[in-house]
């Protein structure tokens, strides 16, 4: 406290806050002579001291106004004696002629005292003061009194260093009713906490001395801290400081009036918490995305800990029913290290887990509480798992304001692990759809080695279009075919399936690459809703590329519908990708589609993809091109599954942005043991020829048991064609995984199976083939058709 002003607290001084009243004095002789006038009695009066010394001072009255005492204690004439009387309200004559109303106190004089020139000595003195000057003042010192003593605003007064001076009763109060032991000591000491409001981010010392300094008031600083009174409870105060200077104009101190806004400034955090809760809780559509979030908003704004447990049913997409033994998973956990998300917990029936689960209702640890705070996650009236927010030992404990935040918050989750399980649900049913309309394996076949990979995209937006296939054709040929819907969910999967299933039906007819294209090109644009874009303004809806491969020619055609080319690794020549005729996607207008034939030798690698695999790293699709020929130049060696996981490790990132197909295809080609090829003029006597050098060649390849059912095929085959046709006939067998009879000739007349009537000698050549082989059909080329049929070979 040296070199410190000091104030006295409220009351210390007999005058309170403003001192004495002004007042005059004038010193009466034992009897009611004036015998002392002062300059203030002068200025009230109007009557210099000359006038008044040696006069009665009952004589300068008019009349009495109030009296605080009895009758016996006036004169004869009714006016008041002041001798021996100690106050009343008089009417004195101004020496102006009008009256003035003042109040007297008179004080007897206990001490000798110079009196006037006569030789009185004076016996009392009389102060006076106007009445209404006195009733102002006497009711600003009631005012300023209730000020120091009964505003709630807090009052507070420090000087150099930020050191108390002073402080008004509420002040005191919050420092613990004690403000001897206060005085002095520094604001930091005091009220140890931060500033809120950025701009004022320095120490109190230096905050004080600068309004000491500038003069210039700080109006509105959020201040947080603990009050001695209570240090166990976080405060907020809004506080305003101006500095006070003395009579000579120095600055003594600066005040502080500081308003408890605690309420307010949580209120203000409790609204802003629960609004970021709203944007930022069920972006994820997953109940561990939901859960994470949950905890991020809430720690360690609201609680240091938050825990989130569900119901297993939750996770799998169902909704669970009502229970009675909880059995949950964790979802969440913002404080274990390692995470213990994922693992089963129970709660026993008894603990406050239970209770609140059971009861519905926010609850809290009897043996913690109010530190640990449980709330369960209500769905339709049914509990789907428990939310713990906790909060430290230092942190003041969950009341009814928090309670209600965290029911918010809980509810807010609630709604969206709805939201995430419905969605579960769906995602899954969209996968499972698209998994069911995906080949569930690829064959085996004699003219490639094909492994495959689809990789569903990591997203909310569910399964995707992409697809793949292969299809076994006539002339142990095979169809190559990959696909790409744009867009996710159930309708694009099952856009997909419909396309899929229109290839493999348009395949089967054996058409060529364009002329399939062309023909599901028309089919999609019946119905140009299946390949819109979600928005329906006429975006491309889906791509497509089908080539076939001829293992006995070693010959492949390709066409493109809006898709990119696949890539080709000869065995011992460059990597590159193949260069087609551009076609338009499907279902857009009706342009031609162009094929484009390539040779691949035996050994040949054909790698068939959707834009999702070589855009999966955000990279353009020349980039991500580049990378799956450097992949296939270096494993150009690796068997096709094998080669398929490398590609996907190479080219795939942990999560894939849209969804992808992959398919990797070896070439193979058929010896020339396997491959017998005849070319017959068209004369029917070589009809018996044909067949015994069919015969012939079975007996060679061991297949004696088919001789009789192949002569009769190639007899009624190559008649048709001799009868029906012009120019040479051609006639091929080839063993494969079946006994493969083919007929070529110049004409594109269409053959169909018929029911011969009775009485009609011919028709029932084709009814006979259909009937002794497994399967038939036709395929048409440039130069002709071909009749086929394909018998199962004998078991070994």
């Amino acid at each position: 406290m040296e070199g410190l002003p000091f104030i006295p607290p409220p009351g210390a001084d007999e005058g309170g806050p403003l001192g004495p009243p002004p007042a005059a004095f004038a010193l009466l002789a034992a009897d009611g002579v004036l015998v002392g006038w002062s300059r203030e009695a002068e200025a009230l009066l109007g009557y210099p001291a000359a006038q008044v010394l040696g006069r009665r001072a009952a004589d300068l009255l008019v009349t009495p106004h109030t009296d605080r005492h009895g009758p016996e204690e006036r004169g004869p004439d009714q006016r008041p004696r002041l001798d021996g009387t100690r106050s009343a309200v008089v009417d004195v004559r101004h020496r102006g002629g009008h009256t003035v109303r003042v109040a007297v106190t008179l004080r007897p004089l206990t001490s000798s005292a110079d009196g006037d020139p006569a030789g009185r000595s004076p016996s009392a003195v009389l102060v006076a003061a106007e009445l209404e000057q006195l009733r102002w003042w006497e009711t600003r010192q009631a005012m300023l009194q209730g000020l120091v003593t009964q505003s709630p605003v807090t009052l507070t007064i420090y000087g150099p260093g930020a050191r108390l001076l002073w402080a008004n009763a509420s002040s005191v109060r919050e420092l613990g009713g004690d403000l001897t032991a206060s005085l002095g000591r520094s604001m930091t000491e005091l009220f140890p906490g931060d500033v809120l409001t950025t701009q004022h981010l320095v120490p109190p010392e230096d905050f004080v001395q600068q309004i000491l300094d500038t003069g210039e008031p700080v109006i509105d600083v959020h201040f947080r801290g603990r009050a001695p009174a209570d240090p166990r409870r976080e405060r907020v105060w809004s506080s305003s400081y101006f500095r006070l200077l003395d009579g000579r104009g120095e600055p003594v101190g600066v005040c502080e009036q500081s308003i408890d806004v605690t309420d307010h400034y949580r209120a203000q955090q409790r609204l802003a918490l629960l609004a970021e809760a709203g944007a930022r809780i069920g972006t994820s559509l997953d109940p561990f995305g939901t859960a994470a979030e949950l905890a991020g908003t809430a720690v360690p704004r609201y609680a240091d800990t938050v825990l989130v447990d569900v119901a297993a049913e939750v996770l799998a997409g169902e909704e669970p029913r009502p229970a009675t033994a909880w059995d949950l998973v964790r979802v969440a956990d913002s404080d274990a290290e390692p995470s213990r998300v994922g693992e089963r917990v129970s709660y026993a029936a008894g603990t406050p887990q239970a209770e609140s689960l059971a009861g519905r209702r926010a609850t809290a640890d009897a043996e913690i509480a109010p530190t640990r705070l449980y709330v369960p996650l209500i769905v339709r009236g049914t509990p789907w798992g428990l939310v713990t927010f906790v909060r430290g030992g230092e942190s003041e404990p969950f009341d009814d304001g928090d309670r209600a935040v965290a029911k918010e918050l809980a509810s807010r989750t609630a709604v969206c692990m709805d939201n995430a399980r419905r969605y579960r649900r769906e995602h899954t049913a969209a996968f499972t759809l698209q998994r069911s309309l995906l080949p569930r394996s690829l064959p085996e076949l004699s003219a490639v080695e094909a492994a495959s990979r689809y990789l569903p995209a990591d997203s909310h937006l569910g399964a995707g279009g992409d697809w793949y296939d292969v299809i076994p054709l006539s002339g142990a040929r095979v169809g190559l075919v990959v696909g790409d819907v744009v867009g996710h969910g159930l309708g694009a999967a099952a856009t997909m399936g419909r396309l899929r299933a229109m290839v493999r039906t348009l395949a089967e007819l054996d058409l060529a690459p364009d002329e399939l294209l062309a023909r599901l090109n028309d089919q999609v644009g019946r119905d140009a809703t299946d390949v819109r874009g979600p928005d329906e303004s006429g975006a491309v809806g889906a791509t497509c590329l089908y080539g076939i491969y001829d293992p006995a020619s070693r010959t492949s055609t390709w066409a493109a519908a809006g898709h990119p080319a696949p890539a080709v690794a000869q065995p011992h020549g460059a990597v590159g990708f193949l260069r087609l005729p551009p076609g338009p996607p499907l279902g857009v207008g009706r342009l031609p589609y162009e094929s484009a034939e390539v040779e691949l030798a035996a050994g040949s690698l054909l790698v068939l993809f959707t834009d999702g695999l070589v855009e999966a790293r955000g990279q353009g699709i020349a980039e991500g091109s580049d990378r799956l020929a450097a992949v296939l130049a270096e494993r150009r060696g690796s068997p096709a599954d094998l080669l398929c996981s490398q590609i996907v490790a190479q080219l795939v990132p942990d999560r894939v942005r849209d969804d992808a197909a992959l398919l990797v295809v070896r070439t193979r080609a058929l010896d020339a043991r396997q491959v017998a090829a005849w070319e017959l003029p068209p004369d029917p006597a070589l009809v018996a020829r044909a067949r015994a050098m069919a015969a012939e060649q079975l007996g060679r390849w061991g297949l004696d048991d088919l001789a009789f059912t192949t002569e009769l095929v190639v007899s009624e085959l190559v008649t048709n064609a001799i009868r029906h046709a012009s120019g040479p006939v051609g006639l091929r067998l080839i063993r494969d995984r079946s006994l493969i009879c083919e007929v070529s000739d110049s004409q594109h007349t269409s053959p169909h199976a018929r029911y011969a009537g009775n009485d009609e000698e011919g028709g029932r050549g084709l009814f006979m083939v259909a009937q002794l082989t497994d399967h038939w059909g036709t395929r048409y080329m440039p130069a002709g058709k071909t009749i086929w049929a394909e018998q199962s070979l004998p078991a070994p």
